[in-house]
Formats: C-alpha cells, structure tokens, sequence
C-alpha cells in the first residue's frame, strides 16, 4: 500500500486492519500515527537493548491505544496468545503488531490466521515465513516456537 513505511524492520502488511513489524523507532511513532494506526500491540520485553522506551507514552501522546505482552522468547505462553488474541480482535482498528524482530508476531499471528480467522493452514504458513520458520531455525528456542505454533484452537 503506498505510504508503508518499508524501511520499518520486517514491515508487512496484513490486510487494510493489520500490519506488523520489527522494533519500531522514535521516527515510527508519527509515521503509524499518519498512516491511520489507531492500536499498537508489542510483544516484546521492554529491557531489550532494541525496545523503544517510553513506547506506550509515545504511542498514547500522538492518540494511538497501547497494548503491551512481554513475551519471553524462549517462554511463549497460552496465556500470552490469548492476550494476543483479545488485543487484536477486541482492541480498535487498524491495528500495528510488533516486536524486535517480526517473529513472536508472525508465530502468534500464524495461530490466529489458522485458528480463529479461518485461514488455510499452508496460507497462514506462508505469511509467518516471510519472516521466520520456527520449524526450521537453528536458534536454541526454535523447538520452544515449534511447539508452541503446534498448539490447536481451544
């Protein structure tokens, strides 16, 4: 869509409702905010050395609601996709989905495309691999992630 910010890490676009990112930056708070986001929701942990600080009162400042969900890497948790997924579904529209590097996100958007918006498994796939694949990274948390994009609808 002309006016995405693509040089935001890991930008995508969803849909006209959702897009998703990695870390966003000073310069992205305005940027979301004139491209019509009304809703941030972070997965990230605010003491990583990339998190912007201050993010929810930046965020609120320029009339954008905040949702955070420390998600620890190498602990996602059903409690924290059902956070996800409630902030997502309930919060107001369109709504901007980050974390540092597009990949928390991608995982529990996966679940919720395949899940609860009735996407085709190999569809929901697609899209989470644009940025990741839990299923085949090398990285130590990678059955962590595995195990948690298993996880069926409850």
């Amino acid at each position: 869509m002309a006016g995405d910010p693509e040089d935001i890490r890991a930008w995508q676009r969803l849909d006209a409702e959702i897009t998703t990112s990695g870390r966003i930056e000073d310069k992205d708070v305005a940027r979301l905010a004139a491209l019509g986001v009304r809703h941030v929701v972070n997965l990230a942990l605010e003491t990583h050395p990339e998190a912007l600080a201050d993010e929810g009162a930046k965020l609120t400042g320029q009339g954008i609601a905040y949702t955070h969900i420390p998600v620890p890497f190498d602990a996602p948790g059903e409690d924290h996709f059902a956070a996800f997924r409630k902030a997502v579904e309930e919060g107001p529209r369109p709504v901007h989905v980050h974390c540092i590097m597009n990949w928390r996100v991608s995982a529990f958007l996966y679940r919720l495309n395949r899940d609860h918006r009735g996407m085709p498994e190999p569809e929901a796939r697609a899209i989470m691999e644009r940025q990741w694949s839990p299923d085949g990274s090398d990285r130590p948390e990678a059955e962590v992630w595995a195990a948690f994009i298993a996880e069926s609808a409850r």
